[in-house]
């Protein structure tokens, strides 16, 4: 007699749980030299792909526009099947411009991210509405 098939495991298949995934935006805004001249939006990103490669809890990905150019650099955080599970929704973050902004990103995902770990403080200060939230709340 044979036994049936054990379950399949939570999260993607054979490649484990979903990680909590950083959407960075380098649209028409968020990494333009010109716009925060001060910034290294190049390496901003290196470091992100180097901690999703590194092993640790999240993947990264570009996107182009967001919308909300005047929080330029924005990154939206989407939580980990874990995170998901514990009714987390995607969490959006603006002006991720400096070095603190990613060691507070980086800080947050390692820990699990939005539904499994509370945000650093300083990086609280940085979250945005959804543009669909802001458009909702100004009647559009």
């Amino acid at each position: 007699m044979t036994e049936p098939p054990s379950p399949a495991p939570s999260g993607i298949g054979r490649y484990g749980p979903r990680p909590c995934t950083l959407v960075v935006c380098r649209g028409c805004c968020c990494g333009d030299p010109a716009k925060n001249p001060g910034t290294d939006h190049a390496g901003q990103l290196a470091r992100l792909r180097a901690a999703a490669a590194s092993g640790g809890r999240l993947s990264v990905r570009t996107t182009d526009c967001l919308g909300p150019c005047g929080q330029a650099n924005v990154v939206v955080v989407q939580p980990s099947a874990e995170g998901r599970r514990a009714g987390a929704r995607a969490t959006w973050v603006g002006w991720v411009l400096d070095d603190d902004g990613t060691d507070d990103l980086l800080a947050w995902t390692r820990a699990g991210g939005p539904g499994v770990a509370e945000p650093p403080a300083t990086l609280e200060l940085h979250m945005i509405p959804p543009p669909s939230d802001a458009r909702r709340r100004r009647g559009r």
